[in-house]
């Protein structure tokens, strides 16, 4: 059953073919992994447009009854057994990730962050690991044990069946580009009654985010818009 699987990895970025698969974490990282005849890439080249737009298109556009992830280009995929990963995470969730919270606050601005003093929640809230760093096998911050029902997911990985997304309807919202794209998405499928679970696997992000800066906050005022919390 698991041979006959197809995974689509899919991520956008602002590089060139030759820029990605020399020089970005996840262009580096996933070189290591052509072994896997299941794995099929879906790099957004030269991209210049939001997320959400890319990654309903690559939901329409992959093969029926393949396995999709969608991943940031500064993430160093640290376990080579990630098409094993994703199967096993999604023969148990809907929808998986690597980090994400249990619990979900009024005007929470974050998965990580209950309120707006951006001080992580407590870990009995949270789930999941993620490693940072510059290089792969970063110093790994562990959130709370994995796997786990949670109620948000970290967009810096998030993974689905096709079938889940075409049956429940569950697509991103085109009017986030980058910020709060991941919790909305979070929000939609709880409303489709889809089952959001953390799963061990093990990646290195470059980035720790960034919060507070104009963008994000003409997207958290857009996202409070929609969902009034």
């Amino acid at each position: 059953m698991k041979n006959s699987i197809t995974i689509h990895l899919i991520c956008a970025t602002r590089c060139s073919p030759e820029e990605f698969w020399t020089n970005t974490p996840l262009g580096i990282s996933i070189s290591r992994m052509k072994f896997d005849k299941r794995l099929n890439f879906l790099i957004h080249f030269n991209n210049n447009i939001g997320l959400p737009t890319l990654y309903n298109k690559s939901i329409h556009s992959a093969n029926n009854n393949s396995y999709l992830v969608f991943i940031h280009d500064d993430v160093w995929v640290d376990d080579y057994f990630l098409v094993d990963r994703v199967i096993d995470g999604l023969n148990t969730f809907d929808i998986i990730g690597v980090a994400g919270s249990l619990v979900r606050r009024d005007f929470q601005p974050a998965w990580i962050f209950p309120d707006g003093s951006f001080t992580p929640d407590s870990e009995d809230n949270l789930s999941g690991a993620v490693a940072h760093g510059e290089g792969p096998f970063g110093q790994v911050n562990f959130f709370g044990v994995s796997p786990k029902n949670v109620l948000l997911l970290d967009g810096v990985f998030l993974a689905l069946k096709k079938e889940t997304a075409l049956l429940s309807q569950v697509f991103f919202d085109e009017q986030f580009d980058f910020n709060f794209y991941d919790l909305d998405f979070c929000r939609t499928a709880e409303t489709k009654g889809l089952k959001l679970g953390t799963w061990p696997i093990a990646l290195t992000h470059q980035s720790s985010g960034v919060f507070g800066n104009p963008s994000w906050k003409n997207a958290y005022q857009m996202y409070l818009r929609k969902w009034g919390s």
